[in-house]
């Protein structure tokens, strides 16, 4: 089965606040074994227009990768990050 991946854009407005977002999301994600392959790294935009920070999160599956991000804890971490940084959240589906 192919895993899922989350991939994120993101520019923090707010960096005092941020953290409370970061806190939520842990929260959020613990039960479906999510894993971070990059998380605000060093990156160098060679293309196009791009964003300040970039996270690829792992899971499972598809599947659940979607299930997590529509679970009520990651609903309540979604309000949070829109308060505090501008964002995309895309959900892809790995290559098997």
């Amino acid at each position: 089965m192919a895993k899922g991946y989350w991939i994120v854009h993101v520019t923090v407005n707010n960096v005092e606040e941020y953290p409370t977002y970061v806190a939520a999301a842990s929260k959020a994600l613990a039960p479906y074994n999510a894993r971070f392959l990059a998380r605000g790294g060093k990156s160098d935009v060679v293309e196009g227009t791009s964003r300040d920070r970039h996270v690829v999160v792992e899971f499972e599956s598809y599947e659940k990768a979607v299930e997590c991000y529509n679970s009520p804890d990651y609903k309540v971490a979604i309000a949070l990050r829109q308060r505090f940084a501008d964002s995309e959240l895309i959900i892809v589906e790995g290559a098997d």
